[in-house]
């Protein structure tokens, strides 16, 4: 964080008011992406436009997405031991607290969400040969549900957990007329960079959902959605990454019209079929 701020600094084109926010930013980094619009505010000594000015002129809609992006770099800034140490004394009730903690998530993701980037990743998937759906880890869970229900839909949508020869193996055979949706949060396994870099030189269109601006996947992606992902325990929070995957799918039956729906009725023809439920 400390590089960016100083980057913000340099330019020398915030004016006064606004550098005394940015300073806040850059000496209380906790601080300031749990702070309030008039918290920080009242800490810079400037009034809360001036916040909402800071933070548009560093190229964000307002205070609660450059808040998002200060948390997010915060939290990836710590070890597992340290994520779940910063939440160890949040509240006596991790059930109701993890129930919170999500809910305004959600308001943030309401909030902050680019709905065009939404329907573009979802225009993507309906135009492209084959998409490829990459994660890792726990991350690889929203690819799972893209996957699954999309393929529902007659969508050649496939899923895929970390790298290794078979990722590289798949990554040869797309080009121009695919699409690879990546999911980037708190910290990036290589694999999924090298998949990036892998399908920038084969002219693969690219999809990241992440919850940092600042991903290295961000500068050759055709589409960026940015969430919140802070969660009551030592890892992220799905919740919003999952609405947005939600979200898309939503997006794909609305174009998929017809065509769609005659893919999820002989889905399920097929099910009957085999007696699966």
């Amino acid at each position: 964080m400390p590089d960016w701020i100083e980057e913000a600094l340099a330019g020398g084109r915030l004016g006064r008011a606004s550098e005394r926010v940015i300073r806040v930013l850059r000496d209380e980094p906790r601080f300031a992406s749990y702070a309030s619009t008039a918290e920080l505010a009242e800490r810079a000594d400037v009034n809360v436009a001036t916040v909402v000015r800071a933070a548009q002129q560093l190229g964000f809609s307002g205070w609660p997405a450059l808040r998002i992006e200060l948390r997010s770099r915060y939290l990836a800034s710590l070890s597992a031991g340290e994520v779940l140490a910063e939440h160890a004394f949040s509240d006596a009730d991790p059930v109701q607290a993890a129930v919170r903690s999500d809910r305004e998530s959600l308001r943030m993701l309401s909030a902050t969400l680019d709905a065009a980037a939404v329907r573009a990743i979802a225009a993507g998937i309906h135009g492209a040969r084959r998409t490829i759906v990459l994660g890792s880890g726990t991350f690889a869970a929203p690819g799972l549900q893209l996957s699954h229900a999309a393929g529902i839909m007659g969508y050649d949508v496939e899923m895929r957990q970390g790298g290794g020869t078979g990722l590289v193996s798949d990554l040869s055979r797309m080009g121009e007329r695919d699409l690879l949706v990546l999911c980037d949060l708190w910290r990036l396994p290589r694999a999924i960079r090298s998949a990036a870099q892998i399908a920038a030189q084969r002219s693969v269109t690219t999809a990241v959902v992440t919850d940092r601006r600042d991903s290295p996947l961000v500068e050759g992606a055709a589409h960026v959605v940015l969430v919140p992902s802070e969660g009551v325990g030592m890892f992220p929070s799905l919740t919003a990454v999952m609405a947005v995957v939600h979200a898309v799918l939503a997006e794909l039956a609305r174009v998929g019209g017809e065509s769609a729906l005659r893919a999820v009725r002989e889905t399920e023809r097929l099910w009957e079929q085999a007696e699966l439920f």
